[in-house]
Order: C-alpha cells, then structure tokens, then sequence
C-alpha cells in the first residue's frame, strides 16, 4: 500500500515538474527532487529519522512552488498544506502526514527554523547537499529563470552555497567538504 502511495505521489510530482506552467523546468527534478531523495533516504540512519516520512517529505518538499510560482516565495508554507491534500487523499495516517509536513516546512536554509523533529533536520540536510552537488541546477536558476549577469548570478550562486553549507550538519559537512570547496573555488 505504501509503496503504491509513493508511486503515485511520485507520477504526480514529476507530472507537476514537466507541466508548461512550472518556473524550473522539467529538470527540477532530475538535478533537484530525486537527488533530495537520495540524500535524504542515505542521510535517515545518521539522523535516526523514519525513513519513510523522509523520503515522502523530500518528495514534496518543492512541490508547492513547482505547482504554482506564486507560492515560490512562502512554499516551505505552502508546501506543509499540498502535502496534506495529497497525502490525505491516499488515506496517509495523520500522525504521519503531520512529521511530513513538519519536515517540509523546516527544510528551508534560508529560513531559521527550529527542526523539532529528526526527519526535518535530516530533510534540511539532505536539500543542503543537493544545492552543493548541483550547482549547475542553482547556476540555470541563477543565469536562466532569475535572469542574472555574470556577476550577480555568480554572488547569489556563492551565497546560496554558504547558506546551505551552514545548514549542514558538522558531520554531513565532513561527507560534503571536497565538493564545497570545489563549488566555492570555480565561482
């Protein structure tokens, strides 16, 4: 059952990545979600987190401003409210749809929240990592969506960088650095 959920939470996902009305473009979700996912189902032992909620948080974790680029702004918001509707409509236990929620709307580096729960703070962690090892991704959003010039894409790429590298739990930093300070040294 649970794997049947997944899956069509999935199909529905990448349906939204590839729609003509989302901002990023069908490769958010090759070079952003399935890499989160990734992160995120290898980082749940380190963090002691349910591996589970992890995976269906990093699932949705965007899935807010992928559906609609006016909730981009606000979707660690938005995005706790989308994944009750989905998670709900598949009969997704409460308790469970509330650590889901919960995650997704702690995982953002740019907001200072307290992670209540081990599945948020490993959500975060695993978000963080897939800026640092897809920074062509945040290079595309810089230069294509955002429209920036060489410099100005180059400052936000190297401070949205920093912002995630500091979100990093120390040990996942000590994972992560090689590929940092690579990141940090092209720019």
């Amino acid at each position: 059952m649970i794997e049947t959920m997944k899956n069509r939470i999935e199909q529905i996902v990448e349906q939204a990545c590839a729609a003509d009305t989302n901002i990023f473009g069908y490769d958010i979700w090759t070079h952003h979600i399935l890499p989160v996912i990734q992160n995120a189902k290898q980082l749940a032992p380190r963090f002691d987190a349910d591996p589970e909620i992890v995976e269906l948080a990093a699932l949705l974790h965007d899935y807010a401003s992928i559906k609609d680029e006016a909730l981009y702004a606000d979707h660690h918001v938005h995005g706790p409210i989308e994944a009750e509707k989905l998670l709900k409509r598949f009969g997704y236990p409460e308790e469970k749809r509330e650590a889901v929620k919960d995650a997704i709307a702690t995982h953002r580096a740019s907001v200072t929240v307290e992670h209540r729960r081990a599945e948020g703070e490993c959500l975060a962690n695993a978000d963080a990592m897939s800026h640092i090892e897809q920074v062509s991704s945040l290079l595309y959003l810089a230069y294509v969506h955002h429209g920036m010039g060489v410099d100005e894409g180059k400052t936000w790429v190297k401070a949205k960088l920093q912002r995630s590298w500091q979100k990093l739990r120390e040990d996942v930093q000590d994972i992560l650095r090689d590929t940092y300070e690579a990141a940090l040294k092209i720019l």
